[in-house]
């Protein structure tokens, strides 16, 4: 008798289970094939960090202020700083990004007020080489040509108020109260 129980009770989990697979089977699949199929990447992930040129000009945004190499916490960020004598302004002779390293936190960009540094969406950047992971200053423009972004808005220090000449009002002195009537002391 109990081997017909456990035959019976069987074949019923079976096709609870069968119910279940045949309830999703015309939904959508969700599983994409790798390379020929890409998850496009959230607006605000962190990837591959990049330099940022000026759009009409072309010249890199990185005054070489040095602010993105001393807030990078693995000290993944090298500059070299040098100084056009023409223009008397400060660029990098040398920008080198680590990214055997580079744990893409994201103080690097906060840290530029130029908008010279930004992390992109871009992730695929395997190699067998771990030499090829250490970008320069001309793969990170390269890279950041097409990336769009938008200026950050330079916050401007509010005014402390001014301080209006009122008199001051000193409190009067209260009048002693008398005790409730009712109550003697």
């Amino acid at each position: 008798m109990g081997y017909f129980k456990e035959f019976f009770s069987g074949i019923y989990n079976l096709l609870l289970g069968l119910k279940t697979t045949a309830k999703y089977l015309p939904e959508r699949a969700v599983t994409l094939q790798y390379p020929k199929e890409k998850w496009p990447m959230p607006e605000r992930s962190r990837g591959i960090v990049v330099l940022l040129s000026d759009p009409d000009t072309g010249e890199l945004n990185c005054t070489a202020c040095l602010l993105c190499q001393k807030a990078c916490p693995v000290a993944a960020i090298t500059i070299t700083q040098a100084k056009n004598e023409t223009t008397n302004k400060r660029y990098p002779k040398t920008f080198e990004v680590n990214n055997t390293i580079c744990c893409f936190c994201g103080l690097c960009e906060e840290a530029c007020n130029f908008d010279a540094i930004k992390l992109t969406g871009l992730y695929e950047f395997a190699t067998f080489d771990k030499e090829s992971l250490i970008f320069q200053k001309e793969k990170l423009q390269e890279l950041g040509r097409n990336v769009k972004y938008e200026k950050k808005r330079k916050s401007v220090a509010k005014k402390p108020a001014a301080k209006s000449e009122t008199t001051e009002t000193k409190p009067q002195s209260a009048a002693p109260s008398d005790p409730p009537k009712g109550e003697e002391a």
